[in-house]
């Protein structure tokens, strides 16, 4: 995107910034460093159409709000002034009375890139020079970024991951994080909202700073570093965003200039019962402007490499989570919010025109249609969605006892009835290991061992199946206690052996993820899939087959503690079948039950397949096989010989 002089708002960027098109109206808004007239100072713009006067306040003045007053620019509803002297660092605000109301509040900057470290709420006057060292990966980037890719996602909470001396910076993240992430071959991480936040708490979903990271770990400058050292490690950088709401804290955007100007004034429309939270107001073209500019500015100037944006389906329905009366219908007498799918179409349709080798992730909860299919043929244009309902079904299920899986069979086989209407990513996210669900191991069945046996059984059918991958941090530890965002994982349980497994488990899972391009080629395609298997309730045995032009690779899974010893299943493929992976290996903790590393189909069809393999499957356990070669003619005598002895 070209970029203009910060100094300069033309009456072409104020039509486009009011017609909702001005995606990089950061250049033009907020406090920006410059010289005028030679002296140096800083340049501040505001949008507050409904304010009667607006200064600046700060250090700079003593925080008097008649020492700096802004001019408005005729129009525009954007205030203006230059302050001399004002340096970087320096605090400060926006001092807005209102014309309608008698309303003064004092405002933190919306689109200020640093901020004061909270529970303090004044914007800091910064910049974001910065020298990069990822233009590797930046040229390189839209391989690890097309949908054809591998995506093994960690996701995680920036503060509780690890900390040192009771607390964590980005810049030391950015020496950890980097080689464990390599060390366990995840693909790219999702931090959890790192804008600016009031309350800790609110894990970064409550935003009050859409322009800037949170200050609690450092600066901008320290954030991009961390950023710049995952690239160079070849991880991907992907940032939870969250355009569905903000807070109602006083400084923030709430009732800006005393009037509804970021929300809908009317709460039907522009308070969120769920999360006590203002709604943005879609249908207004500037807020469209701050919006959709907010997610290319984070591609932009953080060089990030997708957007995971939060809570879409409460952005879509105008009666989300409200009861008959409280919610105002559409034009059409519908529920649908149409601003609001208008907003993530045009979302869209700019990230991927300004940064095409990048990706927008959307979490929607419903059945909402075609949410990652272009705009052009209808969809919302998202490039990902992710598979909540797997995430659901495979939970409840796992938590069940084995003797009544067989009930529930269908919980792991229905997901292949929807897998292509979307393009989907598995996820086990934070949301399913807080409020009182427990952790992911916690909600297996049985003791420790079949705890862990069934976690390993869980990872496996995961990267088995089509779509892409997130796990939530502490996953891989196999962590008994439920995330808390004020403590750190629990990494001293890798003390343990069978932990040690389960970590050891993933990893391998990730590494053969990455490097089997039959397991993320086809990952949309449904030629890619198909099963071998999927009613054998009795058994609690699940198989199938996922393919592409480089072969393919066999799963089967038994989902009970009693190991299935010369298990028939069919084969498209005769001849050789490599045991590459098994999550009952003695390595992970496993108790060794398999085929000792390879199987040869016999000649005789089963489940519809012209040939079949007999397998031992491991109690809760999940074996990968991959076709290698057939037999030679000498080789097939042998076995046929050996069947015929038999």
């Amino acid at each position: 995107m070209k970029k203009s002089d910060p100094m300069v708002l033309s009456d072409y960027d104020i039509h486009l910034y009011n017609e909702g098109s001005h995606f990089r109206i950061y250049d033009k808004m907020g406090a920006k460093l410059c010289e005028q007239d030679g002296k140096k100072g800083t340049f501040f713009r505001v949008w507050a159409p409904n304010a009667r006067r607006v200064s600046v306040v700060g250090d700079f003045n003593q925080w008097n709000t008649s020492k700096t007053p802004m001019t408005i620019i005729a129009n525009s509803g954007i205030w203006e002034c230059f302050v001399p002297g004002v340096k970087k660092g320096d605090c400060y605000k926006y001092f807005i009375q209102s014309r309608l109301n008698g309303y003064e509040e004092e405002k933190a900057d919306p689109f200020a890139l640093y901020t004061e470290q909270p529970p303090k709420s004044a914007s800091r006057v910064w910049d974001l020079d910065y020298s990069w060292q990822d233009q590797d990966w930046m040229q390189n980037r839209a391989s690890k970024n097309t949908l054809d890719a591998p995506f093994s996602v960690y996701e995680m909470h920036i503060g509780s991951w690890r900390q040192f001396d009771g607390g964590v910076t980005y810049t030391q993240l950015a020496e950890t994080l980097p080689p464990y992430l390599k060390d366990m071959e995840f693909t790219h991480v999702e931090f959890m909202p790192v804008m600016e936040h009031p309350f800790y708490g609110s894990w970064g979903y409550q935003i009050t700073g859409f322009y800037a990271p949170s200050s609690r770990f450092g600066t901008p400058q320290d954030f991009m570093y961390l950023i710049d050292k995952l690239h160079q490690a070849g991880i991907g950088v992907i940032l939870d965003w969250v355009p569905s709401h903000f807070p109602m804290d006083g400084h923030g955007l709430a009732q800006f200039d005393g009037s509804g100007l970021y929300e809908h004034q009317d709460s039907r429309q522009g308070f969120h019962p769920d999360w006590n939270s203002a709604i943005f107001n879609y249908g207004r073209n500037e807020v469209r402007s701050f919006l959709i500019a907010n997610a290319l500015f984070w591609l932009e100037y953080y060089h990030v490499d997708g957007l995971r944006v939060d809570a879409v389906a409460s952005m879509l329905y105008l009666d989300y989570s409200r009861k008959e009366g409280e919610w105002i219908p559409n034009k059409y007498g519908g529920r649908e919010n149409l601003e609001a799918i208008s907003f993530l179409k045009e979302l869209n349709q700019a990230v991927y025109k300004e940064f095409p080798d990048t990706q927008t992730i959307a979490e929607e909860s419903t059945s909402w249609p075609m949410v990652s299919r272009p705009v052009y043929i209808g969809g919302l244009g998202f490039g990902l969605k992710w598979d909540m309902g797997w995430m659901h079904d495979a939970l409840h299920y796992f938590s069940l006892d084995s003797i009544y899986r067989k009930y529930n069979h269908h919980n792991i086989t229905f997901r292949m009835v929807y897998a292509w209407h979307e393009n989907f990513m598995l996820s086990l996210s934070h949301d399913e290991v807080v409020y009182g669900k427990g952790s992911l191991i916690n909600k297996m069945p049985g003791d420790h061992w079949q705890q862990s046996a069934n976690l390993r059984l869980l990872y496996t059918m995961m990267i088995m199946q089509p779509g892409k991958k997130l796990l939530f941090m502490g996953g891989e530890l196999g962590q008994y206690r439920e995330w808390n965002h004020d403590d750190e994982l629990d990494w001293k349980i890798l003390d343990n052996e069978k932990h040690q497994g389960i970590q050891h488990c993933l990893k391998d899972l990730n590494r053969l993820y990455k490097n089997e391009s039959i397991l993320y080629t086809t990952d949309f395609n449904p030629d890619g899939f198909s099963w071998i298997n999927a009613t054998d309730v009795e058994n609690s045995v699940f198989s199938w087959v996922r393919r592409s032009d480089e072969g393919e690779m066999m799963f089967i899974g038994n989902c009970t503690p009693v190991s299935r010893v010369g298990y028939l299943t069919g084969v498209h493929q005769g001849g050789e079948w490599k045991e590459i992976f098994n999550s009952d290996a003695e390595v992970y903790g496993g108790s060794g039950v398999g085929n000792m590393g390879c199987v040869v189909a016999d000649d005789v069809t089963c489940h519809g397949y012209p040939h079949s393999l007999t397998l031992n499957i491991p109690p809760l356990g999940g074996l990968i096989l991959k076709w290698t070669r057939p037999l030679t003619v000498v080789e097939n005598k042998k076995v046929h010989d050996k069947t015929a002895l038999l």
